[in-house]
């Protein structure tokens, strides 16, 4: 129907790129200080910086940075070679939540994320926590 919105995306509820990028600095700002997850990152944080900042502007409804540049996002599959546990999930997850309270994500939108980021974050583990290291 003509003159009938489409509904806006989570992307853009939250403010698009602009926010999508505050939310990935704070991000890896908590996972550098984490203890569970530090040892699985690389040392310089620029290209995955990158790489979360284009999977996120993608996962929440945004341009199809990730794909157009990386290829399909495959996320299992590219984090096979790092050992995931249930508790690096959580950290994971929690340094998130942390990231969205500092980028000011609140309400239905902020739900909407953790309850994707969770599903997500559980799908990644394929380590059990006496098996990492």
């Amino acid at each position: 129907m003509r003159g009938i919105p489409s509904p806006a995306t989570i992307y853009e509820m939250i403010g698009g790129a602009d926010t999508i990028r505050e939310l990935v600095t704070h991000f890896y700002d908590y996972v550098a200080q984490d203890p569970d997850l530090r040892p699985i990152f690389p040392e310089d944080f620029t290209e995955i910086r990158e790489k979360q900042y284009a999977f996120l502007t993608q996962f929440f409804g945004g341009p199809q940075l990730y794909s157009e540049t990386y290829g399909p996002p495959m996320m299992r599959a590219r984090h096979l070679p790092h050992p995931v546990t249930p508790r690096r999930a959580k950290a994971w997850l929690s340094c998130m939540e942390r990231a969205m309270d500092d980028t000011g994500i609140t309400g239905d939108a902020r739900q909407f994320m953790l309850q994707r980021l969770t599903l997500t974050a559980h799908h990644m583990v394929n380590t059990p926590d006496d098996d990492a290291e």
